[in-house]
């Protein structure tokens, strides 16, 4: 069934399950083969890409909304999630529904709640449900064209996530349980835009006493293999909580 067709059947029920006029859009971030990647969804009947989204039920916390939309598009709850800020321009959503009757839910004017997720690659599922035709990672310095705002929601998120890493730890959710340190530097350079001197890099993410040095190494290759490290998550959640000192 076309898309049009789904949202006006769907209409008089949206009214009475929602809150008007508050939406929620997630920035899916992961990280594979040295790339940062970002979540994204093709609606039926539209040529450009959009950002996983949905909205509040009446009896529900906004956060439990959106943990909710993260769980129906990739299938997991086990991902970082924090609210980054609020989109509220006139008219920011309402010419993809151009062609439909005013009265319908999804053509009001909605302001939305942003909120960047960092997941586990390998855990997360693609599903692709009633509204769409595909869900797929684009890396991000490959992105495909948005509707709506989602661009600038995105643009938000990334800037949201650079700003966070002079602050906070980050990685739990994003490399694998074991990883070496520059596979974690190079997490770090992806998501900064930059490239970082190694001794400062190694000195510093020590420094803040978040990893734990396992009595194994990576093995393969030509040079010597690297040490493997996990994190201390009661550490490194206390970080998140009280945040970390200095910057990158």
């Amino acid at each position: 069934m076309e898309l049009k067709k789904i949202l006006e059947t769907q209409s008089e029920a949206s009214w009475k399950k929602y809150i008007p006029t508050l939406s929620i859009d997630c920035v899916i971030f992961g990280f594979y083969e040295t790339s940062l990647q970002v979540l994204t969804v093709k609606m039926k009947d539209q040529e450009a890409w959009a950002l996983p989204g949905g909205y509040v039920q009446k009896d529900e916390n906004v956060d439990d909304a959106a943990i909710r939309i993260l769980k129906d598009r990739t299938g997991t709850e086990n991902v970082y999630l924090q609210q980054f800020y609020t989109f509220g321009n006139l008219k920011r959503s309402e010419s993809a529904f151009e062609a439909y009757d005013d009265s319908i839910w999804n053509k009001q004017r909605f302001v939305s709640i942003g909120y960047y997720a960092l997941a586990d690659f390998s855990k997360v599922n693609l599903i692709i449900d009633e509204y769409s035709t595909a869900c797929e990672w684009h890396s991000v310095d490959h992105l495909p064209s948005f509707m709506m705002d989602h661009r600038t929601i995105f643009d938000k998120a990334l800037l949201t996530l650079r700003e966070q890493l002079n602050h906070h730890p980050i990685g739990y959710n994003l490399l694998p349980e074991k990883f070496t340190m520059p596979e974690l530097q190079k997490l770090y350079e992806i998501i900064l835009g930059e490239k970082l001197n190694r001794g400062n890099f190694y000195r510093k993410i020590l420094r803040y006493d978040i990893l734990t040095k396992l009595d194994e190494s990576r093995k393969g290759g030509a040079h010597k293999a690297p040490d493997l490290y996990s994190f201390d998550l009661e550490k490194y959640n206390n970080a998140l909580k009280e945040g970390l000192k200095g910057s990158w």
